[in-house]
């Protein structure tokens, strides 16, 4: 059996790549069968996935500070560099993969209707999207992990630039997808730096050059003990890299634009999973591989995470774009992952796990709430939308429920995220976490303000064409898609002990990883009051 699970890791990341390369092939037989067998190659990853989490593994020993992998695969591939394919699981990478499996049959399901040019095409640039996070996921040698990280951006940027449409501002698709793809490969060459600074101490060291995570992960300890700067600098160019997909304030210009003018199926790749690689990234190696320099760095880093909260809350407050405001809420909710990460201790990083599930869901389904809006009423401008609470019935109650979602209602996902968030960082950051708090009730303003602006009042004049005859509701496919995000939410908010179990084993060792820190400081407190009752 656990030969089977190994094998079935690279088939996680292969099936979107080869489904998607059919979905090219067959394009110009039927445009329709692109998208049966994109549907098909996303069910069977799910179905991969959750055949990973019934065999389980996922066990956790206390003081534990090493990962411990559920499945595991290694194939050599560049000997001469130590770089081999190495991809494993644990509690944290099932999760991720889950949700982004999950989310890619929602996202073909969205696209279903929408898109009707280059069927084939689009789908293959849907697939490699996901494969490639996938392979973000999986990928423990930090040179395929970069492979992954690098390759995954390309078809978002052809999704956003062939497929996305002009913004209410007048910008192009084309202009958003460039302003990503900058904003992401330069960032990405700043990690790179930080990736290959490891590489060449660790072949300083033992005189090897390999890419592996266990090995680098002991260099990394090593050097943020006995090189505290250079571990600090290092830290810094792969805290760089994730922070701008993350996106932590002020690298955040990409987002809104992205999703402005982004497909609805794009929308829901880039607040769904791809922000979560950023989150996944720094939790798998930055706090890790650099607990002392973390440490060090954790208050700025928090600073960043709250500006970022009410920055982004204050920017989504005054759009009148339905997509730009949701855009800019991901921001801000991504300041409660900064706080997380930072305040270091299993109840934050428990709290993070679920967020990330509950916000992937949550933003997913109003990413695609937006498309089935426009495709109503050929608008995403909330002052033209007054008053279609009247004429759909179902998509007046899904909206509402997400939107209620977002904002942290009790009994749902992103309220369990939140509450463990900040129950976790107030022992060491009270003051942090008290604004945190307070800029909860900035996200039920802009919630509200949306709910009003798309449901009540009354329609604009120019839009008084659109409500002649009366508009289709929700169809059947819309209804269950909005339906399996709903079901997701619910179930995060009633028993998120299903995923905590799952990411205890993960989220155990990392904490351990802050032991050796936080000895160091309390041995330096008693060392402090020793002197202080000398004086004395």
């Amino acid at each position: 059996m656990e030969t089977t699970n190994n094998l079935i890791l690279p088939a996680l990341v292969l099936i979107p790549f080869i489904a998607g390369f059919i979905c090219w092939l067959v394009d110009k037989i039927d445009d329709h069968l692109p998208r049966y067998i994109a549907l098909a190659g996303m069910l069977i990853t799910l179905a991969l996935t959750l055949l990973l989490w019934h065999h389980g593994g996922f066990s956790y020993e206390l003081g534990q500070r090493a990962p411990s992998w559920a499945a595991e695969f290694h194939l050599p591939w560049i000997k001469s560099l130590g770089i081999s394919i190495h991809l494993a699981l644990d509690g944290l990478s099932l999760l991720m993969v889950g949700l982004t499996a999950l989310l890619g049959v929602l996202a073909v399901g969205c696209s279903w209707g929408e898109i009707q040019k280059n069927v084939g095409f689009f789908h293959l640039n849907l697939l490699w999207s996901l494969g490639g996070v996938i392979g973000v996921f999986l990928a423990i040698d930090l040179f395929l992990f970069f492979f992954f990280w690098e390759m995954m951006l390309v078809p978002i940027y052809f999704l956003i630039a062939l497929w996305g449409h002009k913004g209410a501002d007048g910008k192009s698709r084309v202009y958003a997808a460039t302003k990503f793809f900058i904003y992401t490969q330069v960032a990405g060459l700043i990690m790179l730096i930080g990736i290959l600074g490891l590489v060449v101490y660790g072949y300083m060291m033992t005189g090897m050059i390999r890419f592996d995570y266990s090995y680098l992960l002991a260099v990394a300890n090593t050097l943020d003990t006995q090189a505290p700067h250079i571990a600090y600098a290092l830290m810094i160019c792969m805290f760089i890299g994730f922070a701008v997909k993350l996106p932590v304030f002020p690298l955040h210009g990409w987002l809104s634009d992205a999703h402005a003018q982004a497909p609805t199926a794009g929308s829901v790749d880039l607040a769904g999973i791809l922000i979560k690689t950023a989150a996944y990234g720094l939790l798998r190696f930055v706090i890790p591989f650099f607990p002392a320099a973390s440490a060090q760095f954790a208050d700025i880093a928090i600073v960043f995470g709250l500006i970022g909260i009410f920055y982004g809350a204050w920017c989504a407050f005054q759009q009148t774009d339905m997509k730009r405001l949701l855009a800019y809420t991901s921001i801000s909710h991504m300041g409660f992952i900064l706080l997380a990460l930072y305040a270091g201790n299993i109840l934050t990083f428990q709290g993070l796990m679920i967020m990330m599930l509950a916000h992937g869901l949550s933003s997913a389904a109003l990413f695609i709430m937006c498309g089935q809006v426009y495709e109503r009423l050929h608008t995403r401008d909330l002052r033209l939308m007054g008053g279609i609470r009247g004429q759909f019935q179902y998509l007046s109650f899904f909206l509402m429920f997400f939107v209620a979602a977002l904002v942290g209602i009790p009994g749902l996902g992103n309220f369990i995220g939140e509450f463990l968030i900040l129950m976790g960082s107030f022992k060491n950051f009270p003051v942090f976490t008290v604004l945190a708090a307070v800029s909860l009730v900035f996200a039920g303003l802009y919630g509200l303000i949306l709910i009003h602006k798309a449901l009540f009042g009354t329609p604009d004049e120019e839009q008084k064409q659109h409500y002649q005859h009366p508009l289709k509701d929700l169809n059947a496919r819309e209804t269950l898609i909005l339906l399996i995000c709903a079901f997701g939410l619910v179930w995060l908010g009633i028993y998120p002990q299903t995923f905590l179990d799952i990411s205890s084993s993960s989220m155990g060792w990392i904490v351990n990883s802050y032991l050796p820190v936080q000895e160091i400081v309390d041995a330096t407190q008693q060392v402090v009051t020793q002197q202080h009752v000398e004086i004395q």
